[in-house]
């Protein structure tokens, strides 16, 4: 491959974002950075922009940086997102912030490397079907469906997704200990270095919920034919049956580099960044599991949100992130996380077929409406 890849990356000063300039860095020579875009960490952006020279940096606060043309806020995101000297777009955004930028890139025919949940859990129904009508990829980042991704070759003979949870800090802790759970204790998790959020989420196994919504848009896939299993090792990151009985599997360290490079490089393949080579000696076992949905409710509650369709799902990604802001503030206990969110879908009445528009007020609303509920508790 001769020509360089075209790249912007959404989010460059973030978890995903930093690794994936660390990708970039090793593959110099594959890669032309079009744009970055970071939200806050005005320093950190300004270092990449002088190291990598992008065309392009934004960000929500005033930047300068000779040489290089500066843009501002969300109208700066679909502007570079409407530029189409980039070959793909990488939105490693967090938050609804990611949803219109993925969905302009996608109006201007742009490949998506994704690896910002909100766009699929809110709005996967209008995502998918806009890729599909422009002939736009979407390459998942995120290391499970990054998984099935290179584990599909014909989606038809597929029998079901299997997807692989670690469980988190709270595996083999009682329910107890989770309602008594400091935040220190719910952010120390055992294999995945990620922001504070996420990490949240992967303790009470709401980060799988959301995943098992985005599996059913990215493949196509229904609820009933998504199963997950607890992998504590973090080894496997998610198979598929196929329809013959056969299971296909895809490994590797627990490391987010594989996933970045796999999905900002599609279909090619190169020399990466490997900490050490893979060793099946080393490693010994591999140990599965049956999540326990008792302890781990969110479970069933991004099935049920999923099954029910329409808003259900911004209910439950709004009233779940408002919940886990309040508890990382210290305003709520970690497993108030599942009452707020449970108490917030039951009184959402469901828009079947929402507009983009109306996506972003509900989920505005069900945000208004989980913090006057957590000043209750």
């Amino acid at each position: 491959m001769d020509k360089k890849i075209k790249i912007s990356i959404l989010g460059s000063t973030g978890s995903i974002g930093t690794q994936a300039l660390e990708v970039i860095e090793k593959l110099q020579d594959k890669f032309e950075i079009i744009a970055l875009t970071g939200g806050s960490n005005i320093d950190l952006l300004q270092q990449q922009a002088l190291k990598f020279r992008p065309k392009y940096v934004c960000s929500n606060k005033e930047i300068k940086i000779e040489g290089i043309k500066t843009l501002f806020g969300t109208e700066g995101l679909e502007e570079i997102c409407s530029n189409k000297e980039n070959d793909i777009i990488l939105v490693a955004v967090s938050g609804k912030i990611g949803l219109k930028p993925t969905l302009k890139a996608i109006e201007n025919g742009i490949n998506i490397a994704l690896a910002n949940k909100e766009t699929l859990v809110m709005a996967g129904d209008i995502v998918m079907q806009k890729s599909k009508e422009s002939g736009v990829k979407i390459i998942p980042v995120d290391s499970e469906h990054c998984a099935i991704h290179q584990c599909i070759k014909n989606l038809s003979q597929v029998e079901k997704l299997i997807i692989t949870a670690s469980g988190g800090p709270f595996l083999h802790k009682t329910i107890e200990d989770m309602k008594n759970a400091t935040v220190d204790e719910a952010l120390a998790h055992p294999r995945w270095n990620m922001g504070r959020k996420i990490t949240v989420d992967s303790a009470t196994l709401m980060n799988k919920g959301l995943e098992i919504i985005e599996a059913h848009h990215l493949f196509n896939m229904p609820y009933e034919k998504i199963d997950v299993v607890v992998h504590p090792q973090s080894i496997v990151h998610s198979a598929i049956e196929y329809k013959d009985g056969s299971v296909i599997a895809q490994l590797g360290l627990p490391s987010m580099h594989i996933p970045i490079q796999y999905a900002i490089t599609y279909p090619e393949k190169f020399e990466g960044i490997k900490s050490k080579s893979f060793s099946f000696s080393e490693i010994a076992r591999l140990d599965f599991e049956k999540p326990d949905f008792e302890k781990f409710p969110s479970l069933n509650m991004a099935y049920s949100a999923g099954k029910e369709g329409g808003s259900a799902t911004a209910c439950l990604n709004a009233a779940n992130e408002e919940a886990v802001f309040a508890f990382l503030d210290g305003k709520i206990k970690l497993y108030d996380i599942y009452s707020i969110t449970e108490k917030m879908m039951n009184s959402h009445k469901v828009i079947k077929t929402p507009s983009i528009d109306e996506i972003f007020v509900i989920d505005e609303e069900i945000r208004i409406k989980t913090k006057e509920l957590i000043n209750h508790f």
